[in-house]
């Protein structure tokens, strides 16, 4: 006669230890390592919802306070060389007609970076906004009318956490590339970048020192492109190589992953960081955003700025110095006009006399240059003379 069997329920099988994680196929409990910054955030929301909890125990109404993400509350720290947040806030309550939707997406929110960190999971942005979206019982009322506006809700739970995005386990779209002389340990696995071909390493948006480890760092700088295109040229004609150097580029704007990467580099390596980026206020503020660090992330500053990083990017006397034609000029609008200004009045800049010359010429020249424009000198210009040049003479603006 055979043995019976008794089959587990789902709750009997859910009764798993503290820290454990019961498996669909196993029903038996498996660890979960948990990060000190697990460990963080995860008390973090613990306490936030806690008040929410005792405040409507005790007939209150439930409200929590949101540091305020705004220029305003934004100061410069001039000694360290970098932004930081105020203290300003702002108080989310749940019988205010004004701010209840925003007060449930935020411990929405919350519940989902709650679940991610028990189940050790990582979700991106768009992931986020699917997890929490559902229309409320009983209406017509969505939980997210788009993905802007849960965006907007994980930022604000950023600062109320006090933890980076990529602590509450939520990533974004890569966007980055790498190759030099290092190899990186990502998630365990070696990744030798003096051997990543033409497509180079891909950035994760997660640069946490858990998730990515240095090795062999035999680079004496780092160079970091604006654009792709020109990451390509520099990559092509093995500039990594000739000069020892590691070669990164963000695609424009970087991403918080590309900063933090380059941040560790600089801290923990203690390698310069050159930045070569177009003559417009846009890599004018690009420079910024690395050196000084953002008004959005102003709380993580220590984290992302780099205030030694220096400005190696195409300057307003190259158009006469490195004599390139009239077919490089590209007119300054009134948009443009408008944001020089803007950047020549930021205080890191205001007093800083190389800086003030530097946006005056551009304005008197009427024109921007973006890096590529040196290709009309030779395909290979910037990789072999300009950049060069530049290094020999610590031709650079700081």
């Amino acid at each position: 006669m055979a043995k019976k069997t008794t089959k587990k329920t789902p709750a009997a099988a859910a009764k798993a230890p503290p820290g454990k994680k019961v498996t669909a196929k196993s029903k038996r409990p498996v660890s979960v390592h948990r990060t000190e910054r697990d460990k963080h955030t995860a008390e973090a929301i613990r306490k936030l919802a806690s008040s929410v909890v005792a405040a409507a125990l005790n007939n209150q109404e439930p409200q929590f306070d949101v540091p305020t993400r705004a220029a305003s509350n934004t100061k410069w720290d001039k000694k360290a060389g970098i932004l930081r947040m105020g203290d300003a806030a702002n108080t989310r309550q749940l019988f205010n007609l004004g701010q209840a939707r925003k007060f449930m997406q935020t411990l929405l929110h919350s519940k989902g970076i709650s679940d991610l960190i028990e189940q050790n999971k990582t979700s991106s942005l768009r992931g986020m906004f699917y997890q929490g979206l559902h229309t409320i019982e009983g209406t017509k009322e969505k939980t997210f009318d788009d993905q802007a506006e849960s965006d907007s809700v994980l930022e604000d739970l950023e600062v109320t956490l006090g933890s980076l995005r990529e602590e509450l386990h939520i990533f974004a779209k890569k966007r980055g590339t790498m190759v030099g002389n290092i190899t990186v340990i990502d998630n365990g696995d070696e990744i030798n970048c003096r051997r990543m071909g033409t497509g180079g390493y891909a950035i994760p948006s997660i640069c946490e020192p858990d998730v990515i480890q240095f090795k062999d760092v035999e680079a004496d700088f780092v160079l970091h492109v604006e654009k792709d295109t020109v990451w390509q040229r520099f990559n092509e004609d093995r500039f990594w190589e000739q000069h020892n150097c590691i070669l990164t580029e963000g695609s424009g704007q970087p991403t918080r992953g590309v900063r933090r990467l380059l941040h560790r580099l600089n801290k923990e390596h203690n390698l310069p960081i050159y930045c070569l980026l177009d003559c417009d206020p846009w890599g004018h503020y690009i420079y910024s955003v690395i050196k000084q660090g953002s008004i959005s992330l102003a709380f993580e500053s220590e984290r992302l700025a780099i205030p030694s990083a220096k400005f190696m990017g195409i300057r307003a006397i190259d158009y006469e110095r490195c004599g390139l034609s009239d077919d490089v000029k590209i007119t300054l609008n009134d948009r443009d006009i408008q944001r020089a200004k803007q950047i020549a009045a930021y205080p890191w800049f205001k007093d800083h006399k190389g800086w003030q010359k530097e946006i005056k010429q551009m304005l008197g020249n009427g024109f921007k240059m973006e890096v590529e424009s040196l290709i009309t000198k030779d395909i290979s210009y910037v990789t072999e003379e300009y950049v060069p040049a530049r290094l020999r003479a610590k031709d650079w603006l700081d």
